[in-house]
Parts: structure tokens; C-alpha cells; sequence
């Protein structure tokens, strides 16, 4: 009867300090099984071409599938294809440069910020970076929506078909700076925290996930070195 007794406080306790919990045993079903993963393309975080999947998450969501013994099955799609398969447990986990900020907040469970990114804009390292970048004309990428953004702070915004190839200031993605030979100005135009989704409820897995990208947050910059270059 002691044991009996015992084994119910036990359980209450574990219930009481909420213990994650997956009701359809999602992190049991990926360890040493298959890990249904959706990929939406967002360069550098993900790329599908013919068939190959590259990307910082792609690669990070390949060293959690060893961890786990669990094989990938892959399923490539719009990204609202992929989130709607996830609400229906179609899938275990959707990657491609989601954000804090995402739409799907209601219909997914977003893990905690993994990354911090920004656009910024830089010089080249061998000029002083200006004090003031007002008036200041600034390289930005055609059909980049940093242009608009770069009006506000009452810079003029050049558009370019490719800011490597240019000498003065630009907007670029903040990784770029060393491979490109740039110094930032300190002016940032757009910060983004990077997140995974998963499906709602699947507590036990998300915080699995959460673990691993925490663990793994310090490589994150070696592969935006890799994966992100022009």
C-alpha cells in the first residue's frame, strides 16, 4: 500500500511541476524513427535544388536527426502548405528562415529564438564609416525591400544588381561583412530572431528541439559563413 501511495504522489508531483507531455508522442515516434521535416526555400536557411537541400537549418536540423537516430523525410513546399500539413500532424517540424514575428503563431508552436540576424548598412573596411548616413547615396540589391527602409533614414537608396561589386556603402546581410571586406556602419535597417515551428501541444518535442538549438547556438554563425556566401 506504501508503494501504491508512493507512486501516486510521484506521479502528482511530476503532473504538478508540469513535466512536458506530447500527447501524440511525437518525440517517442522520432527517436530511432523518421523525423517529417517541411522545407519552405529561404536563403541561407534553406535551398532546395534538384532534389539537395542545403542551408544553415537543414544542416542543423541533420546533426538533431543523428542525435535522435531518426532519418529525414523531407517534404518541400509554400510555406503555408507546410504549416497547414503541421496543424494536422502531418508533419513534425517545418524550417526555411522563419521569424518571431511569423503569421502562424495561432496555428504552430515556435521555438524560442535561436539566432539574431541583421541587415545593415556597411562600408567598405577601408573607409571611415560616416557619422551621419543622411543624404549619403547607398548600394541596396534590386527588388530588396531594405530600400524602402533605407528612405527613412534619409539616405538615397541606389539600386544594384550586385553590391559586391560596388565601393561604397551598401546594405547587406550582417554575415557578409568579412567575406566582403566591409565595416559596419552601425545604422541597421532590420533585425530578425530565428525560430522553427512545430506542431502545437507537443510539448515534450518542442522543448527536445529548444535544447538542441540552444546547444547548438554558437555554431550558427560559422554556418551563416557557409551557407550564406553569395
Amino acid at each position: 500500500m506504501r508503494m501504491l501511495v508512493a507512486a501516486a504522489l510521484a506521479a502528482a508531483l511530476l503532473t504538478g511541476c508540469g513535466v512536458p507531455r506530447d500527447p501524440e508522442g511525437t518525440l517517442d515516434r522520432v527517436r530511432d524513427g523518421t523525423l517529417r521535416v517541411g522545407i519552405t526555400e529561404s536563403q541561407p536557411w534553406a535551398r532546395v535544388d534538384r532534389g539537395r537541400r542545403t542551408g544553415v537549418e537543414v544542416r542543423l536540423v541533420e546533426r538533431l536527426a543523428t542525435e535522435l537516430g531518426a532519418k529525414i523525410e523531407w517534404t518541400d513546399g509554400a510555406e503555408a502548405e507546410l504549416i497547414a500539413a503541421l496543424e494536422v500532424r502531418g508533419l513534425d517540424l517545418v524550417i526555411g528562415g522563419l521569424t518571431v514575428d511569423s503569421p502562424w503563431q495561432a496555428r504552430a508552436a515556435l521555438t524560442r529564438p535561436y539566432a539574431t540576424t541583421r541587415v545593415v548598412v556597411a562600408v567598405p573596411a577601408s573607409q571611415r564609416a560616416p557619422g551621419d548616413i543622411a543624404g549619403l547615396r547607398v548600394a541596396v540589391e534590386s527588388g530588396q525591400d531594405a530600400a524602402g527602409v533605407l528612405e527613412m533614414t534619409d539616405a538615397v537608396p541606389v539600386e544594384v544588381d550586385d553590391v559586391g561589386a560596388v565601393s561604397g556603402p551598401v546594405v547587406v546581410d550582417e554575415w557578409l561583412l568579412d567575406d566582403l571586406r566591409l565595416r559596419d556602419t552601425g545604422v541597421h535597417l532590420r533585425t530578425s530572431r530565428h525560430v522553427m515551428a512545430t506542431p502545437r501541444g507537443e510539448n515534450a518535442w518542442l522543448v527536445r528541439l529548444e535544447r538542441f538549438l540552444h546547444a547548438h547556438r554558437d555554431e550558427v554563425a560559422a554556418l551563416l559563413d557557409v551557407e550564406g556566401r553569395p
